[in-house]
């Protein structure tokens, strides 16, 4: 039996992280790595990233504190005196959800980890979906920072960054998370509550929308299920 290779996978705790390491996990052994940054929701969704690391027995995990994050402040995850917007699917504006350069920070600790472990593949769970509002969720971001990867790293790293669900609507996320048994139901993906899902914030309406338009209902608790169809 040929061992199967690592792969980094960064997980949030919420469903598409947890649909993508589904995915990494049908070849990889996974390295999920998790990353607090002062959130608002940060101990659930570390909650969320340690059941899930659990489900699929991950043979390394990594939790990394970039409290740098909140320090700098810009978004109203990490800064309580900015609101959380109610949601609103067709906003092309970028909404203060946005945590400056984040990704760019999280695949940075996910680049240094697979030289240490040697994985040469990374996965992260973007969307396209989201990119009308996010900078870093574009495949062009992807592409040119595989290209700055490889070029920072040791000659033989060969780093590739993997987005497989990026062109996917949510409800094809559900689908495909159904399909592999992925456990959408340790998923986290409220933007301001830790108890009960307010189910008003831009993530919890996309999720449900999601959810909806599979004909799927979701088992995580909401203080409120409005019709996003």
């Amino acid at each position: 039996m040929i061992k199967k290779k690592y792969a980094i996978v960064a997980v949030s705790g919420g469903m598409d992280s947890c649909v993508t390491a589904a995915i990494a996990n049908e070849k990889y052994n996974l390295a999920m790595l998790h990353v607090n940054y002062g959130q608002r929701t940060e101990s659930r969704e570390l909650k969320a990233f340690h059941e899930i690391a659990e489900f699929y027995k991950a043979e390394k995990k990594l939790v990394i504190d970039f409290g740098h994050l909140s320090k700098i402040g810009g978004s109203s995850l990490t800064d309580k005196a900015i609101e959380v917007t109610k949601a609103d699917l067709k906003n092309q504006e970028i909404p203060s959800s946005y945590v400056p350069f984040r990704n760019a920070n999280i695949l940075g600790a996910c680049v240094s980890w697979a030289e240490v472990i040697g994985a040469s593949v990374i996965f992260i769970g973007a969307v396209y979906e989201d990119a009308s509002g996010y900078p870093d969720c574009r495949p062009q971001f992807f592409r040119a920072f595989e290209r700055v990867a490889n070029l920072g790293t040791k000659p033989d790293s060969k780093l590739k960054i993997k987005t497989p669900i990026i062109d996917f609507t949510k409800s094809e996320i559900v689908k495909k998370g159904i399909e592999l048994k992925a456990p959408l139901h340790l998923t986290w993906s409220c933007y301001q509550n830790e108890d009960k899902a307010c189910g008003v914030c831009d993530s919890c309406a996309f999720r449900l929308r999601g959810f909806q338009q599979a004909g799927v209902e979701d088992m995580i608790p909401y203080k409120t299920k409005p019709d996003y169809k």
